[in-house]
């Protein structure tokens, strides 16, 4: 049987002044965060590079606050085998 490690990848788009401000972050399968943004400014880039660490892409989804269009997050939902 295999098991499984999971992880987390954060995208967040938000209002910052007149702009926005996108950052991006890891959450680990040791339940650790870390702020990955300036490994690159695409989701594309970020699951690239956790791809060449053996991880893939279990899911993805997105919430937009449509209501003020200030924020939108995407979640990238990640794993790999154990070991």
């Amino acid at each position: 049987m295999i098991a499984w490690q999971y992880a987390l990848l954060v995208r967040r788009r938000e209002a910052f002044g007149q702009s926005f401000r996108l950052t991006f972050t890891w959450y680990g399968p040791d339940g650790s965060r870390r702020d990955v943004t300036d490994y690159g400014e695409t989701a594309i880039i970020h699951l690239n590079r956790v791809g060449a660490e053996g991880w893939e892409l279990v899911s993805a989804e997105e919430d937009v606050n449509n209501l003020e269009g200030t924020t939108e997050i995407h979640r990238y939902h990640l794993k790999r085998p154990v070991g």
